[in-house]
């Protein structure tokens, strides 16, 4: 057994103890989730409650095959980090229904002063459970009894056809209702990426603009999220897992190559968020949408696969059933959308060209050996008697002054070398933008600041390697940023000579060759992530 770090102790000791007893077990979530489950029983719920309180200090779910250090974990939340109201604390007594863990419990908490006791009840979290089986009661279905056995059916379909193999998310199909209170219905198909899938049937083609230009804009996973969150669409999706047994959906082994199917319906709305179940009214509009959409790709499979998809429009006919048990013939309109899918298309062409824009490897030739670089300011009054020099100042952007002056990254070096920097920056387009994007040494566990710039022509140069811990960096980095923020990422490069004179480090207006003004790039507008610096291999 492993003791808890004395410095783990100390800290759990200064924790002032209070006069109470906690209830501490892990049971199984099985019969907590819905219908359609992931594989609730191979998880657990740990949970951590105060009897004199009547609160949930802690809780976490885990796989029930994890050890009792899972317990201590969070318990050691319940102590330090509860659930609100309660506040820190040690209790004087914890009751547990294992002998194993009361044990376990002792060794691990002997030096925090806090009784282990046995009990073959603990009537809190009996209590507490049986109030979750009663919410688990009330809560709906996933699917509707009439249509469940008719979408699970519809789901294995899906499945077999593997539609995702010749539909790409960009290729749409629309089925037009025109009753129900729907008028149309779009379709894509998720999985061509083998990332995920399934169909989507949005309800509105402005929802399924709007979701799409958001991801190929949004780099951050919260935007990324709200994005996906502000949809208007059902969904069926579904999960891969290897184990045959474990499922209530006996789908043939062999149409799925070894792995089962789990169908997930379910609906996205910005005001709802993700619901997981369908109600009746639902359930009847999804499964005509795709029986229409099934018969549409297997009756028109050899023209789907078309590199570029013609218009194709045909009409399936349904008996519906739902209404007093009379049938009633419904006729569905399918088609494809060629224009919408070449406007989806160009949009994703033109982010892969804007991405492609971007050149790599870095360059690493374009500072001179031995130059001196710094991050400074040019007050704005210097800055415009650079501006009558031709010979010295490179425009391309215009800024209004704000702020003390222009925030600059400085480079001094010999006359020559600046001169031979100077064409090589006029010969790229001169200077686009200035970004500092992290970069790390995976070997030496080492974070950096990359000074980059970039040219016209997109090419990317690095202008230096700054340590992220530095205190002197960390200071310049701020400075630069409070400027950049002032004059609204307006910002510069001065490249200047002198290096081995008086005016090192401080290079005076004649020392100033060029001025080359640039905008100032958040690192996720260049989409690089983190940069790891590799070792350079012995053989060529």
């Amino acid at each position: 057994m492993n003791n808890l770090p004395q410095t783990t102790q100390h800290r759990l000791q200064r924790i002032p103890q209070i006069p109470s007893v906690w209830e501490g077990d892990r049971r199984s979530v099985a019969g907590l989730r819905g219908r359609i489950p992931g594989n609730p029983e191979q998880e657990e719920c740990i949970i951590w409650v105060d009897g004199s309180q009547g609160v949930v200090r802690a809780m976490d779910v885990t796989p029930s095959d994890t050890g009792p250090e899972a317990v201590v974990r969070t318990l050691l939340r319940a102590i330090e980090t509860p659930h609100s109201p309660a506040q820190p604390a040690r209790p004087q007594k914890i009751v547990v229904r294992n002998r194993e863990l009361q044990f376990f419990l002792r060794g691990a908490l002997q030096s925090l002063d806090i009784s282990i006791d046995y009990a073959p009840d603990l009537p809190l979290i009996d209590q507490l459970f049986r109030s979750f089986e009663v919410v688990e009661d009330t809560r709906p279905p996933a699917l509707p009894v009439d249509y469940e056995p008719l979408l699970i059916q519809t789901a294995h379909d899906v499945a077999k056809a593997t539609p995702w193999d010749i539909l790409a998310d960009y290729d749409i199909i629309s089925v037009e209702f025109n009753r129900w209170g729907i008028d149309t219905l779009y379709c894509c198909t998720m999985g061509m990426s083998g990332d995920e899938y399934g169909l989507l049937l949005y309800r509105s083609l402005e929802s399924l603009k709007q979701f799409r230009q958001a991801v190929l804009k949004e780099t951050s996973n919260h935007l990324l999220e709200q994005a996906f969150l502000a949809q208007d669409c059902w969904f069926l999706n579904f999960e891969f897992t290897e184990d045959l047994d474990e499922s209530e959906y006996d789908f043939d082994e062999e149409e799925t190559e070894g792995e089962l199917t789990l169908p997930r319906y379910g609906s996205i709305h910005p005001y709802e968020g993700i619901r997981p179940f369908l109600d009746e009214e639902e359930a009847k509009i999804v499964y005509y949408a795709i029986q229409a959409f099934l018969r549409f790709f297997e009756r028109n499979k050899i023209s789907l696969t078309d590199e570029i998809i013609g218009k194709i429009q045909k009409y399936h006919r349904f008996t519906d059933m739902s209404d007093n048990g009379e049938p009633k013939m419904i006729n569905l309109k399918v088609s494809t959308l060629p224009e919408l899918t070449a406007e989806l298309l160009e949009g994703l062409e033109r982010e892969e060209d804007e991405e492609n824009n971007v050149k790599f490897p870095l360059g690493d030739d374009l500072i001179p050996d031995n130059s001196f670089l710094s991050l400074g300011v040019i007050p704005w009054s210097t800055l415009e008697q650079l501006q009558h020099n031709p010979k010295t100042y490179y425009p391309s952007h215009q800024a209004i002054p704000k702020g003390e002056g222009m925030p600059v990254v400085v480079v001094q070096t010999s006359r020559p070398k600046a001169k031979q920097m100077i064409q090589t920056l006029q010969e790229a387009g001169n200077l686009q933008g200035v970004c500092f994007n992290p970069g790390e040494d995976p070997w030496e566990e080492l974070m950096y600041d990359l000074g980059l710039l970039q040219t016209g022509d997109n090419s990317l140069f690095i202008f230096g390697e700054f340590m992220q811990d530095d205190p002197e960096h960390q200071q310049a980095r701020k400075k630069w940023d409070q400027r950049c923020q002032q004059t609204g990422g307006y910002c510069g490069l001065v490249v200047a000579m002198g290096v081995t004179g008086t005016s090192r480090g401080n290079p005076t207006l004649k020392d100033m060759l060029a001025v080359f003004e640039a905008q100032y790039l958040e690192p996720k507008a260049l989409a690089m992530g983190i940069l790891q610096l590799m070792p350079e291999s012995e053989f060529d």
